[in-house]
């Protein structure tokens, strides 16, 4: 791992519902877990979810001595798990929540079930941190009403955005109170990300979930996982943006719920009798 964590973890705000295999879903930079919630009480039908805000995102305050490095935030996850005794979760990332699950998974091998990436990439190219640095230059010299409606246009289908105008004014409105400094610092950590030279050393199940129309994470990044990625499967979404969770909650809950199951039931055949 290339960066060492600068603070110690820290206990973070959950949404807990469900029984069963644990199932931990991470947001990506500036969301929280309510990007699941369309998602959530489907899941929570078959698996134990665990779905944090993490450090400075949501709920969850940040120490002022975090420094926002996928190690620190890797740090309070498995801090997360060891508080609610898990000894293991199938992992489902989103964005720079999938490359959180990603690292998770090369490092802490045995606390990982599974990994599931949606709209994710092994290392983040300059595409991504271009957009990273509109955003952040948008915020800071725009006010945040340009800074929401940049946010639309880059993480959603534009036709989705033109039939949930309700959905559009909530961001809009959400941004005005939104403190997103953290979010840019792990954006800063998140430009750097790299993890091409590992890749094909990940030893879990793994799905990728990529959509066709993804203005953030160019969509080939998908098949790079894919190649990449020793028996990993992978779905792609036509006419979709870069938020998965929020434009599909209804296919990518099928998907990640037929996988984790398939895994779960592999598990149990192979265990001995």
């Amino acid at each position: 791992m290339a960066e060492e964590a600068a603070a110690p973890p820290i206990e973070l705000r959950c949404r807990v519902e469900g029984t069963g295999p644990a199932l931990l879903l991470l947001h990506g930079v500036g969301g929280d877990h309510t990007v699941w919630n369309d998602m959530i009480s489907g899941l929570a039908k078959e698996f134990l979810v665990l779905a944090p805000d993490l450090r400075g995102h949501g709920r969850t305050r940040a120490p002022t001595d975090s420094q926002f490095t996928f190690a620190e935030m890797m740090g309070d996850i498995v801090h997360l798990l060891d508080e609610g005794g898990v000894a293991s979760a199938h992992l489902v990332g989103l964005s720079a929540g999938a490359q959180l699950a990603l690292l998770t998974t090369l490092e802490r091998p045995q606390r990982v079930r599974s990994l599931t990436m949606v709209s994710g990439a092994a290392y983040t190219d300059s595409h991504t941190r271009a957009i990273a640095e509109r955003w952040t230059e948008t915020y800071s010299k725009e006010g945040t009403d340009r800074f929401a409606l940049r946010l639309l246009k880059d993480l959603y289908y534009p036709d989705w955005v033109e039939a949930n105008l309700d959905f559009a004014d909530s961001v809009r409105q959400k941004a005005k109170h939104q403190d997103f400094g953290p979010a840019t610092r792990w954006a800063k950590s998140m430009a750097s990300f790299d993890e091409r030279k590992r890749i094909a050393t990940v030893a879990r199940p793994t799905l990728i979930v990529q959509a066709l129309n993804d203005a953030v994470v160019e969509p080939s990044h998908g098949r790079i996982l894919r190649q990449s990625i020793p028996g990993s499967q992978i779905r792609i979404l036509a006419e979709t943006g870069h938020l998965i969770p929020v434009e599909r909650p209804k296919e990518l809950l099928d998907a990640v719920s037929t996988f984790v199951r398939s895994v779960e039931s592999s598990k149990a055949s192979a265990a001995p009798q």
